[in-house]
């Protein structure tokens, strides 16, 4: 089936809650102290026919290599196209799926997210970086140190050679090292390429990322980049297309949409975490944002049965 053809059906239109899976397909967790696991992308996406329903781990950190051919991502709720020597990098509770094509090569690695971030603490700047999903697109010569970097990872995760333990954590730390500077060369790049206002607009997304728990105020937001309120706004608006508080509140949603979906915390406790300490007005805001009230949200089969199959996924994943 051809990619485009075969995108749109990406979405389960069975799909009425996102499934959570150690690996895909797979609902036991592993019982070693420091795993990992590795597979190559056509061994498991042929067995779903290059398709990978919208899913979630609740523990692990991914990791894919697209080595060659292409794919349709969905992360999140944002679609995008992946060509040869990608890179996409996954923790634990993001939504995603993925339509390869049959031309597939590459692999997926797979880490507890504890792991990670334990190397992540030891490497300035690397814990941000994980905070979210990131894609990046390489040239050969970026591809063939990772490639390097991945083969001796797993080398050793193959092995039982002395010392093992430890070499491991090396070569994963050595892959995240990557990660990050592939990671900040292609942002630089993008710097180079925006506008002081769409620099401000990713400098505000990122505080949003870090802070929304805390505060929703807009002069903090503000006085932390530099400029004020209604800069900020026109900023917002004219690069993001919503002004400041939308996007902050946007972001609370998708949160309290995890929450619900995959939590088993009470919606006032939901509230409280979210900065929202009265149940009846978080309970509101939540509705005004969404259409539908926290408990029916969270209620099985109760949302889905009017909507459509990108709306499933939509209310459940999209910022």
């Amino acid at each position: 089936m051809p990619m485009d053809r075969a995108a749109k059906n990406l979405d389960n239109k069975n799909m009425t809650s996102i499934p959570i899976y150690a690996l895909y397909g797979e609902e036991d967790y592993p019982d070693q102290a420091d795993w990992l696991h590795w597979e190559t992308i056509t061994s498991r996406s042929r067995l779903h026919g290059f398709r990978i329903a919208p899913h979630r781990h609740e523990q692990f950190f991914q990791f894919l290599f697209l080595r060659r051919g292409r794919a349709r991502a969905l992360i999140d709720g944002e679609d995008r196209d992946l060509g040869p020597v990608s890179v996409v990098a996954v923790p634990a509770l993001s939504v995603h799926g993925f339509l390869f094509s049959e031309d597939v090569d590459g692999v997926v690695l797979t880490f507890f997210e504890r792991d990670v971030r334990t190397l992540a603490a030891e490497i300035p700047q690397m814990e941000e970086w994980l905070l979210r999903p990131f894609i990046v697109q390489m040239n050969e010569e970026h591809a063939s140190e990772l490639h390097n970097t991945i083969r001796g990872l797993i080398s050793e995760a193959d092995s039982r050679r002395p010392g093992r333990a430890a070499a491991i954590r090396a070569q994963i730390t050595l892959l995240l090292v990557s990660l990050l500077r592939l990671g900040m060369a292609a942002a630089s790049h993008d710097r180079s390429q925006l506008g002081r206002a769409a620099q401000l607009a990713r400098a505000f997304l990122a505080l949003v990322e870090r802070e929304f728990r805390e505060t929703r105020a807009i002069p903090h937001y503000a006085h932390a980049l530099g400029i004020t309120p209604t800069h900020l706004n026109r900023v917002c608006r004219q690069v993001l297309g919503r002004p400041a508080l939308s996007v902050i509140e946007r972001r609370i949603v998708l949160e309290a949409k995890r929450y619900l979906q995959f939590s088993t915390l009470s919606i006032k406790e939901i509230g409280i975490v979210l900065g929202y300490p009265d149940p009846a007005y978080f309970s509101r805001f939540f509705q005004r944002a969404t259409g539908y009230a926290p408990s029916r949200f969270r209620a099985p089969n109760t949302a889905a049965e009017n909507l459509s199959p990108r709306e499933v996924l939509e209310q459940a994943c999209t910022r």
